[in-house]
């Protein structure tokens, strides 16, 4: 994945800003000698937040930038005077951006809104000036707060794709042919495996001037929920889709074994992706006749819907399309 624009993995050293001091000051002016406590509070810490913007699609803008600091708060001064807030650092994060704290492997929340902020990292709290430890019996006091220092760790900023339909299937199902099919993506097309190595997006024009969107994902092997051929990198893009189009090529050995296999890894990584609605498209149809393929229809798993199509004929593509449609609209 090298020099490709695509990043969707960051990892970063964060630290807000400290909060400035409070002040011991007393109140002077050329008719008042002895005035009461009026030293004023410090500032607040920057805080280092992630806003959510809908225009972006990667996490590329962030990958050399290693160290963000938050600006220290302003300490306070005479006349109850506070001083002034540390700049914010505001970075700006695709939708579905997810932060988790690297050091205790904690995913802390996700950014899914055009617009959202959240702090990833709260600015020190500004000390308190003398002004607010006056009481009866001590109506001068002598001391301030320090102002409390910013947080500081690394944190990991990872992006689940986006998408209306998410293309699910092994290496060389014929996912990167279908979307250039469906498309105007073009996405690159070999024949071996792994030619996908990070997530493509298109738009698919559909009738009366509407439209979705298709993610065509890297592929899945087996054994990737444990991590096998980066699968935990490719698995959590599906997670954002709102329905999968399961891809099983014609000419497979095994159509059923093969769905079951990439049914189980979905269930292995995240149980709750077996609740999005899910069609099978068995592809390559056209390496198979009309005898072959009633034949391939009584072994298909019973419960899901099936198509067969061909990106390369155009077979039954419209039919998808309107298959599609329906399961996204309900």
């Amino acid at each position: 994945m090298e020099g490709s624009n695509f990043v969707d993995y960051v990892k970063i050293f964060c630290r807000s800003g400290n909060g400035g001091k409070g002040v011991v000051h007393f109140h002077r002016d050329k008719h008042t000698a002895f005035g009461g406590p009026d030293g004023g509070d410090g500032g607040r810490g920057g805080h280092v937040i992630l806003r959510g913007n809908k225009q972006l699609w990667t996490l590329l803008h962030l990958k050399y930038r290693k160290h963000i600091h938050g600006k220290n708060g302003g300490n306070g001064s005479a006349g109850n005077s506070s001083g002034a807030y540390g700049e914010d650092i505001i970075l700006e994060v695709p939708l579905g951006t997810v932060a988790k704290d690297a050091e205790r492997d904690e995913t802390l929340f996700e950014i899914s809104e055009d617009g959202q902020e959240v702090i990833l990292c709260k600015g020190g709290r500004g000390g308190l000036g003398n002004s607010n430890f006056a009481t009866p019996t001590n109506q001068a006091p002598m001391h301030s707060q320090d102002g409390e220092h910013g947080e500081e760790g690394w944190k990991i900023l990872e992006l689940k794709l986006l998408a209306d339909v998410g293309l699910v299937g092994f290496p060389n199902a014929g996912k990167s042919t279908l979307l250039s099919v469906m498309s105007a993506a073009k996405p690159e097309i070999a024949s071996y495996a792994f030619t996908t190595l990070v997530p493509n997006l298109g738009i698919v024009s559909y009738r009366d001037h509407r439209s979705f969107v298709m993610a065509d994902l890297p592929g899945i092997i087996e054994g990737a929920h444990l991590g096998k051929g980066l699968g935990h990198r490719f698995l959590r893009h599906i997670e954002r889709n709102s329905m999968l189009l399961v891809m099983i090529p014609a000419d497979s050995s095994d159509i059923k074994k093969e769905y079951e296999i990439l049914i189980h890894e979905l269930e292995e990584y995240n149980p709750e992706l077996l609740h999005k609605p899910r069609l099978l498209a068995i592809t390559k149809s056209d390496l198979i006749d009309d005898e072959l393929e009633k034949l391939l229809k009584k072994e298909l798993p019973k419960k899901v819907p099936r198509i067969f199509i061909s990106a390369a004929t155009g077979k039954n593509i419209q039919k998808l399309k309107d298959e599609i449609w329906k399961m996204l609209n309900g």
